[in-house]
Parts: C-alpha cells; structure tokens; sequence
C-alpha cells in the first residue's frame, strides 16, 4: 500500500483528527524516514536504513527560521494554529538538539501565537534521557505511544530497532505525574502469516493495568486510518473500540476516540 514521507521542515496546517489545526514540525530527512520502531502500521512507511545518520537532521537554526516565519504569516493574517505538533518521518527526540527546538519554539509561540499548544508524538523509547524528559514536561500535549505490555506483541507491532527496556519505559512514564498522554493504536490482520491483534481481552486487559499504573492525563485511542506497510493489516471492529473506551470510562479515565 501506498505510504508518503513529510518533504518539508514545517508542513500544513492539516486537520488533525486528535488535534484540531496542526502546524507540524518534521525534525527528521526529509527524503526518508529515521525511527528506533519500525512500526508496521506507520504512514511512512518502513525504516530504510537505521545508523551512521545524525548528519541528516535539519540543523536547528533552519528549523527556528522556517517556524518564525511560518509563525509570523500566521499572526498577521489572524490564523493561528490549534496547536503546533512534533512529528514528521520518524522519532523527533532523535535529533540531537530537541531540547534546544523545543525551549525556541516556546518562545515562537509564546511571541507570536500565545494561545496555541504545542505537542510531541514521541514513542517513548528515550524518556529516559533527562534533557528530552525535561524538555516534554515543558510542551502542552505530551503524546507518548503505547500500543501493547506484551513482548512477543510489541516485537511484532513496533518491532524496536534498538535495545528497548520496557519496564524502564513505564518507570519513567510514571515520573511525568499525570502530564502525558498515552497513545495506543488497535489493529488486527496479520504479519507473514502470524495473526496480529492488540485488542483481544488478554491484550486490553494488561493494557488496561498499565493505563491505571501510569495515570495518563487522558488516552488517545484509534485505529488505522491511512495506507500501512503492510497490506493484510485492518481496523478493529467500532463496537471493540467502544468497549475499550468504554471500559476506561467507567473506571474514571478520560479517552479520546478516533476511528
């Protein structure tokens, strides 16, 4: 199936189904996607080369320069964004100067558009490192991905390209207090020819356990909306999605639902 890469630093605004009018900031190439998951759903689509590429991020002064001016045409003509979102042809905290982009783009906001939000959609593999840990307490919406508890699931879904310690994941999740929001994706289908499916009981369920552990802000949930790597993957069923959104509710928390 067809997937598509950001070809721009500063991209949109889109219409973002979780998000309203989103500015986006891709911190990645621009010519091909760089991510520690190689998720088989990601919209852009699978990673091609995984090492030797910290020379191929946009350097920080052009990523302050083009969001200045993108801001700037935006205040004058009275149509700032909802809010403005990290997110791009991969892992944005795997630039090296996220932290410094993220304190520049406060100041942006706060000078030109001082009622939009600005969020990260990170997968949480490096919030472990104090300077992106700290700069995501500062942002508006801290989206943290967590698609599944399960080992043998997560090595099929998000298949990580690094050593990814998941307890210590949640351990430092937990240290947010309460400002993040867990994102989970639900899908079903399968991947040479083993069936994949992160919304069975087993999966909610300890899912559902590590949600109430971490006391998320809210959670995001969906499901695939747009072309994947992968052909023999498909939605969940509405009703599913219902019940798991549900079931949050019922036990005091918030969700958003996107399907």
């Amino acid at each position: 199936m067809a997937t598509f890469l950001f070809k721009d630093i500063i991209f949109g605004p889109v219409n973002s189904r979780r998000l309203g009018t989103s500015l986006g900031i891709n911190l990645l190439p621009q010519n091909r996607k760089i991510c520690n998951f190689d998720c088989i759903y990601c919209e852009c689509g699978l990673n091609t080369q995984i090492s030797n590429y910290s020379h191929d991020f946009p350097e920080t002064n052009e990523v302050i320069t083009n969001l200045e001016n993108t801001l700037r045409i935006m205040s004058e003509k009275g149509n700032c964004p909802d809010v403005i979102t990290f997110s791009g042809n991969g892992e944005p905290t795997l630039h090296p100067q996220f932290s410094t982009i993220i304190d520049e783009t406060i100041r942006l906001r706060n000078a030109y558009c001082p009622s939009t939000r600005i969020a990260v959609l990170s997968n949480a593999t490096r919030i472990h490192i104090p300077e992106i840990f700290d700069a995501l307490l500062k942002v508006d919406i801290n989206i943290q991905k967590i698609d599944s508890t399960i080992p043998e699931t997560i090595k099929l879904l998000n298949n990580p390209r690094a050593d990814y310690d998941f307890d210590r994941t949640v351990e430092f999740l937990k240290k947010f207090n309460g400002k993040v929001v867990i994102q989970t994706l639900f899908l079903k289908g399968t991947i040479n020819g083993i069936p994949i499916d992160n919304s069975t009981e087993n999966e909610v369920e300890k899912w559902f356990n590590l949600i109430k552990e971490i006391a998320p802000r809210y959670v995001m949930i969906y499901s695939i909306a747009r072309d994947t790597p992968i052909e023999t993957l498909g939605k969940i069923d509405p009703e599913r999605m219902s019940e798991i959104a549900d079931k949050l509710r019922y036990n005091g928390i918030s969700v958003q639902t996107t399907y």
